[in-house]
């Protein structure tokens, strides 16, 4: 169990360094994440949106405590990333639970939950006040982050 909180804090500690490379060492060979942005990622995925985020963060900051292992494998995880949103540069504080599977020390599921609404609404301003909550402005988000991660993966040589 001691080894679990350990992979927890090594990969926030990393991503509040920015340590991408770090942060993907936490993680198994096929990693499996998701969360409301990007959706479903896997295998190379996860670790290239973290780079993504990493060299992309304006003003970053990040904060996590609250590591709760529930049994040999699942724990959770608060984390608050406060950071310029790069579309628009607006100041964003995302408040987020994370769900973590952990099996021989390396992080194979990892799911972030966070009030998509309140993050839409300091990201994008006024559309995200009037359509945040929708579906249109959600899979809007989503698309363009997808488009985005996979324009990084091109340029940076993911197969």
């Amino acid at each position: 169990m001691a080894g679990n909180e350990q992979i927890i804090q090594q990969f926030y500690s990393a991503f509040a360094q920015r340590d991408y490379v770090g942060m993907r060492a936490c993680y198994s060979e096929s990693p499996v994440f998701s969360d409301p942005v990007f959706g479903l990622l896997e295998g190379n995925e996860p670790g290239a949106m973290w780079e993504m985020l990493c060299k992309g963060a304006r003003d970053f900051s990040l904060q996590f405590g609250n590591i709760r292992l529930l049994d040999d494998e699942y724990a959770t995880c608060d984390w608050t990333a406060n950071y310029l949103f790069s579309a628009t540069g607006r100041p964003v504080e995302n408040k987020v639970k994370a769900h973590l599977r952990i099996q021989d020390g390396k992080i194979t599921e990892h799911t972030d939950q966070f009030d998509f609404y309140r993050w839409s609404r300091q990201a994008l301003g006024l559309s995200g006040w009037l359509l945040g909550w929708t579906r249109f402005m959600q899979g809007k988000v989503h698309r363009n982050a997808v488009a985005r991660l996979e324009q990084f993966m091109k340029t940076n040589g993911y197969a």
